[in-house]
């Protein structure tokens, strides 16, 4: 079911687009909300834990099976098939759970 769900998300650019967006938009509202971040400030912060958590995540599922052929020049460390926008998905999926975590411990920090 939650596989199905991700293969329709990101069948294309537009649509992960979409789903990344409408996944994001909750945390920020929660941060600017309760919180009282600034809008300029919980965007800032979530894109930094993105970029940060994207690094994490690209090198998943990202092992050859040998089923595609390399192209000649091609990096043999590259992957045949990276899958970003399915990585681009979760990644946002776990940036909001990190986000939504480091802005708890802000009052606990005194920020």
């Amino acid at each position: 079911m939650f596989a199905s769900t991700v293969e329709v998300a990101t069948a294309s650019i537009p649509r992960t687009l979409l789903a990344c967006t409408a996944v994001m938009v909750p945390a920020l509202a929660v941060a600017t909300g309760p919180f009282g971040l600034t809008w300029f400030g919980a965007v800032a912060l979530y894109f930094v834990v993105w970029w940060t958590l994207l690094f994490a995540v690209l090198p998943f599922r990202a092992k050859d099976d040998g089923s595609q052929p390399y192209v000649p020049g091609q990096d043999p460390g590259a992957p045949p098939l990276p899958q970003m926008r399915r990585k681009a998905l979760w990644t946002t999926l776990l940036s909001d759970v990190v986000f939504l975590a480091a802005i708890a411990a802000f009052p606990l920090a005194g920020l």
